[in-house]
């Protein structure tokens, strides 16, 4: 008796909204009978002297201050935008 029946893969395709043909659901059950007995293959390996890893790592991300500081492109970002109104830049409509 299989492990994952069609019954429990149409039930999956239901929780997920998705519509299954019976050869897909065929296909599906038994790509996920492989899965399962893949993992039953992992559980037998012996893991007793491996150290759980809970983060991967031990770095710390580096926060510096903003600060608030002027550009030095002598002015030539105001170029890009030539056409303002009311203290706002006005581009191209994209509509």
């Amino acid at each position: 008796m299989p492990l994952i029946s069609k019954k429990d893969v149409a039930h999956l395709a239901q929780l997920a909204r998705l519509k299954l043909s019976d050869a897909e659901a065929d296909k599906l059950s038994g790509d996920l009978e492989e899965i399962v007995a893949y993992f039953k293959e992992l559980e037998s390996i012996d893991t007793s002297g491996v150290v759980p890893v809970a983060g991967g790592t031990d770095l710390t991300n580096v926060f510096r201050e903003d600060e608030a500081g002027t550009s030095d492109d002598g002015g030539k970002g105001a170029d890009q935008f030539p056409d303002k109104s009311g203290g706002l830049l006005k581009v191209p409509n994209i509509f």
